[in-house]
């Protein structure tokens, strides 16, 4: 996910990973905030990939500053993170998801749609495994009211995609 996170805010601006770090803090602060331990690395792997380009400067107090700027390749691997399958374990599938719709307007129509209907699909699937688990298993009241809650969240996330998906159809 940091991947991500930091191409898309490279895509909008040239940045130190001071202001990487930020930006992403202050763009998904209500869903994430990475540390400088995991920018900083994140960061030399998306370099090394050719996602990225640095150019180092002096600032004003004399210090080394190392300014990131994201490639054509930046771009692309932006999308294909973006567009790519959600992924399987539960726990992380719904904040990726989250962070995925906030980055989708560097997608085109037609990418979006697709993103929109994996990410459907698998809401949707979590929704029958947990309800599947319910019917199969004697729960206790708080493992019951924990997976009715999982649910109901799941449900609303796929009406939030719904919503999406109505909305690229009209464009």
């Amino acid at each position: 996910m940091i991947e991500l996170l930091i191409l898309f805010e490279l895509s909008k601006k040239v940045l130190t990973m001071y202001g990487v770090s930020k930006e992403i803090r202050a763009d998904f602060s209500v869903l994430t905030t990475p540390s400088y331990g995991t920018i900083k690395p994140a960061l030399n792997r998306l370099e090394k990939g050719g996602f990225l380009k640095t150019q180092k400067t002096m600032s004003e107090g004399g210090r080394p500053s190392t300014y990131y700027s994201i490639t054509n390749d930046g771009i692309k691997e932006l999308k294909r993170l973006i567009v790519e399958p959600p992924l399987e374990n539960p726990i992380q599938f719904l904040p990726m998801a989250r962070v995925k719709l906030a980055c989708a307007d560097v997608l085109d129509v037609e990418a979006q749609r697709k993103m929109l209907r994996e990410l459907r699909v698998k809401a949707e699937s979590i929704i029958i495994d947990t309800q599947n688990l319910m019917s199969t298993k004697e729960l206790q009241f708080y493992p019951k009211m924990v997976f009715d809650n999982l649910i109901c969240e799941y449900k609303n996330f796929v009406s939030l995609l719904e919503g999406f998906e109505h909305a690229c159809t009209r464009e």
